[in-house]
């Protein structure tokens, strides 16, 4: 498993979908994982050190965490199967160990908020943070910084959800 950060998030304007990029530590390879519009929120939110009244998912699953004694170790993305990612969250609680199955965005959200490392397998890596992303990905004119993000998240209307039934 290969050490990554989360080098860049924006909007792929090709596809219209959020990417986070994870690049590794020590080098210059580069994993790109499209995630939805929530999970992205929730990464740009922490990152730009937005603050909510009350706790978004990622956040009362750090409470969650933390409130039941477990320590988050480690999240790992392990693979790719039929075009879609798998990851893990490397808990401890009173030394045990517990692996939990996640979604690469999930994990990654949870882990910056509970400040844990995040690997990848080696064999996901790309090449370098230019060549490994599309060109439209990841720039500063699609990166959400934290006075767009609140902007955006200011002029959200119920029907930017969507209609559920339940």
């Amino acid at each position: 498993m290969i050490p990554v950060r989360v080098a860049k998030l924006g909007l792929d304007s090709a596809s219209n979908t959020y990417v986070v990029v994870l690049q590794e530590r020590d080098g210059d390879r580069v994993l790109p994982i499209w995630i939805g519009r929530p999970e992205a929120e929730s990464i740009a939110v922490h990152v730009n050190g937005v603050k909510h009244a009350r706790p978004m998912t990622h956040d009362l699953c750090h409470a969650l965490i933390t409130g039941l004694g477990a320590s988050l170790r480690r999240i790992q993305v392990t693979r790719v199967q039929d075009s879609t990612f798998y990851a893990e969250l490397h808990l401890a609680r009173g030394g045990a160990p517990i692996i939990v199955d996640a979604r690469p965005s999930d994990a990654i959200a949870i882990a910056l908020r509970l400040d844990a490392p995040m690997f990848v397998h080696e064999s996901l890596l790309g090449g370098d943070l230019d060549e490994g992303v599309p060109e439209h990905v990841g720039r500063d004119d699609d990166s959400l910084s934290a006075e767009q993000l609140q902007r955006h998240l200011e002029h959200m209307r119920p029907e930017d959800f969507g209609k559920f039934s339940f």
